[in-house]
């Protein structure tokens, strides 16, 4: 087994959702993967993952990425275009599953991300968290950036990946505080966002001088891990959610991704943990984007 450690800053949620990432990443390309969250040292908060083999996770994932390819899923005879988009197509054979319930436009078909770096065979990886409905699945799609007709989630990480891609495989040691100037992002590292009101100004307004810094990576491993985590919606609004951590013993002493997942949404299995608060607004009157504001921590163990 190896093991390896980044700090994470627990108060911001998505590069909590962004640790879970690396370990369902981790868990497809090495297997047996394990993970968790480590508050105790005066240096700082740390996550720690382990898995199958003698080589640094987090480094295998990053160089993976590196050589990636984005693509939209679609299932085969389905006529819903993404042209416009200017991204890759992966048609689905006839005993291929389709991973959502087919959406009715193409704004909310999954991203699939496969690489030919030449390291572990793995089943491509699918992300399509944005595509779940309440009412069919029962979990909230945790989705924050504009409604259907924007740019979808399949373009959003195709857009981020290319952002860092030359960087990546020197970014192990700290990925989550790899920025770029960025667009448009799935508004889960509160970094990069703002309130205009709140600002004193609009960036929109000052295009061309002004560019928003975002965390690309973070953005990335977030939409990753929220494959099977979600936090919880507490108010049934949309504008607060509740996600926890767990925390290990010692460095040798992580867990399965099931204590995670399950954790993040807030389950107690009697370990010791963190639980957070994080409160959404939206940036302007007429906008359906939703940005992070403010994170509370309820209890602390």
């Amino acid at each position: 087994m190896a093991q390896a450690s980044i700090p994470v800053d627990l108060f911001n949620p998505g590069q909590v959702f962004a640790c879970l990432g690396f370990l369902e990443a981790v868990d497809q390309l090495l297997g047996d993967a394990r993970g968790g969250f480590d508050w105790s040292n005066a240096e700082g908060e740390r996550f720690y993952l382990s898995a199958n083999g003698d080589e640094n996770p987090i480094q295998i994932v990053l160089e993976w990425l590196a050589s990636a390819q984005i693509f939209f899923v679609i299932p085969d005879g389905v006529e819903l275009s993404t042209k416009k988009w200017n991204v890759a197509i992966r048609i689905l054979g006839d005993d291929e599953a389709f991973p959502i319930r087919l959406p009715e436009s193409p704004e909310k078909l999954p991203a699939l991300i496969e690489s030919d770096s030449g390291g572990p065979s793995v089943v491509p990886l699918i992300v399509d968290y944005w595509g779940d409905s309440t009412n069919v699945t029962g979990r909230d799609n945790v989705k924050f950036w504009a409604g259907s007709g924007g740019l979808p989630g399949v373009a959003r990480l195709s857009g981020a990946l290319d952002l860092v891609r030359e960087v990546l495989t020197s970014s192990g040691a700290d990925p989550f505080s790899v920025s770029r100037p960025q667009s448009n992002s799935f508004r889960f590292d509160w970094r990069r966002d703002y309130i205009p009101i709140d600002a004193g100004f609009s960036p929109n307004d000052h295009k061309g001088v002004i560019s928003m810094v975002g965390f690309p990576i973070v953005e990335i491993m977030a939409a990753i891990g929220l494959s099977n985590a979600r936090p919880k919606s507490s108010t049934g609004t949309k504008f607060e959610y509740r996600y926890s951590v767990i925390a290990i013993d010692d460095s040798d002493h992580v867990f399965e991704p099931l204590f995670l997942r399950a954790t993040l949404g807030g389950a107690d299995f009697g370990f010791l943990k963190r639980d957070f608060v994080m409160l959404l607004a939206k940036p302007g009157k007429q906008s359906k984007d939703r940005c992070i504001t403010k994170v509370i921590e309820e209890t602390r163990g």
